[in-house]
């Protein structure tokens, strides 16, 4: 239980770090680049506290982070439109994280592509909490 809560400790913490940059409405490249930091470490940290959550709360077995993310939505945690947008993070994560190029860099200052995963649903199931 405690490092359930430690998951989601660290990736509130992160997800309030991303939210800092996202009222930027016109980023420096330094700012850009880091969000895109931000949201990378975010995104583990969120994926992991919703894949401890899974098996600690819900007895459920993620392993990967879109099948987190499906199994958050089977478990109420997360509503359909919200679901939706999440299972666009890890493809978002995998290509911030492996690609660096300019075009890719200035698409994600788009809306949402590197919006702060939000753990507050695992927080609120969470034994103890």
């Amino acid at each position: 239980m405690d490092r359930l809560r430690q998951r989601l400790s660290v990736a509130g913490q992160g997800a309030a770090t991303l939210r800092e940059l996202e009222v930027r409405t016109a980023p420096s490249k330094i700012e850009r680049d880091t969000a895109i930091q931000r949201f990378e470490y975010t995104f583990e940290a969120t994926w992991k506290a919703a894949q401890r959550f899974l098996a600690v709360v819900e007895g459920v077995e993620a392993g990967s982070p879109k099948s987190a993310i499906r199994a958050c939505h089977e478990a109420g945690l997360l509503q359909s439109a919200h679901a939706e947008q999440a299972l666009a993070r890890p493809d978002n994560r995998n290509l911030t994280a492996h690609t660096y190029n300019e075009g890719l860099a200035e698409a994600a200052e788009r809306p949402n592509l590197l919006a702060a995963p939000d753990p507050a649903p695992l927080e609120g199931g969470a034994p103890g909490s």
